[in-house]
């Protein structure tokens, strides 16, 4: 192994033109299932740079280069972003830039695809994934099909999502999932409903339920997570005059990744078992799990600290839990506000695009 010497590494880039590339990346359409025109803007960039190992495949795009270092790091992010809410065009107003996936993630985008053409000598070796349908359902995520077909392209020792986290490195993720639970009651003639169980009723003490609930908080790795159980849908009814015999209520519930998916689902089991009759059912509808933060991995060590600030849990579930699932320690850092994501006033600054750039700069040449 070739393994480059601190003092051989190159001094680090500058950012430039971060802005203006993102606005490019946002005036290309990319709804999930229709990637292709950004995925040929991005192929066409990283081919045109040499050194680098391009693989397409549909329209993802993974490119690598061979340096034969010490350690790999992979550096991914999504090229789609949800429906347009009016905001399809970009607009510069002074330092902000507003868009739609402005900060998820054109944003995160542009600071891969500068890094991929401006770090040509890096103190590790780097794989950069571009993937497509991150925002819809995950039979669809291109990164869980290169998993799936070739994980021997997401192999590293560390992986950084460059998903909007205000330039704070957000470490691991929550797991997730969704349950249905039906239950069952008896029709009657809304005149006579004591001849009847209304099962729309009957949600009424579990709703109490859920709304009372209290989530565990676990520290780990310096990271707080919080967990969160939320009632996401309701249906029920049969006519204006008849008493409803089934109601089925959907929950979501965000667990802290040092539970396993099963543990996870036999704690919300054990909260709804006292309102449910012999008859009624509960049904895993999806579920995945979440990921550990693993921040003394060295590389990941070495991002913290060049982020000069405190780490946060990622609340939410990422693809880090894809490579969690392969054993490589991986984080969140990108620019832009999540809370700002899929909203239709969506927007990233020049000063987080510049950050995020020059951390990731400095963790790619050693400095």
């Amino acid at each position: 192994m070739v393994t480059a010497k601190a003092a051989d590494a190159p001094v680090p880039p500058h950012p430039q033109g971060l802005v203006e590339r993102t606005a490019e990346l946002i005036a290309i359409p990319s709804q999930s299932r229709a990637e292709s025109a950004i995925a040929d803007f991005v192929d066409q960039a990283l081919v045109s740079r040499p050194g680098l190992d391009v693989v397409r495949i549909g329209d993802n795009l993974v490119a690598r280069t061979q340096g034969g270092r010490e350690r790999r790091i992979v550096l991914a992010g999504h090229l789609d972003t949800v429906p347009p809410a009016g905001n399809q065009q970009p607009r510069i107003e002074g330092d902000r830039l507003y868009g739609l996936g402005a900060a998820d993630m054109k944003g995160g985008l542009a600071v891969l695809l500068w890094l991929a053409q401006v770090v040509t000598n890096p103190a590790v070796d780097v794989t950069w994934i571009f993937y497509v349908a991150e925002e819809i359902a995950q039979e669809h995520n291109g990164l869980g099909h290169l998993q799936r077909e070739c994980p021997e392209l997401l192999q590293g020792d560390a992986a950084i999502l460059a998903e909007p986290t205000g330039a704070v490195v957000e470490a691991g993720c929550q797991g997730t999932l969704r349950l249905g639970v039906n239950l069952v009651g008896r029709r009657a003639h809304t005149a006579r409903p004591w001849a009847g169980t209304n099962a729309v009723h009957r949600l009424a003490p579990l709703l109490t339920a859920v709304e009372r609930w209290q989530g565990r908080q676990p520290m780990l790795d310096g990271c707080r997570f919080r967990e969160a159980l939320q009632a996401v849908g309701v249906t029920g009814g049969v006519a204006g005059n008849v008493v409803p015999d089934a109601a089925t209520l959907v929950l979501n519930h965000r667990f802290a990744p040092d539970r396993d998916p099963d543990s996870a689902v036999a704690a919300i089991r054990s909260l709804l078992t006292p309102f449910l009759g012999t008859d009624d059912t509960v049904e895993l509808l999806d579920v995945a799990p979440g990921a550990l933060p693993h921040l003394s991995q060295p590389l990941l060590a070495h991002l913290l600290r060049l982020s000069g600030s405190p780490p946060r849990a990622k609340l939410g579930w990422t693809d880090v839990s894809r490579f969690a699932s392969l054993g490589i320690p991986a984080a969140n850092f990108g620019p832009g506000d999540p809370l700002l994501a899929h909203t239709p006033d969506e927007w990233v600054d020049r000063e987080e695009l510049d950050t995020v750039a020059t951390v990731l700069a400095r963790l790619l040449t050693g400095a």
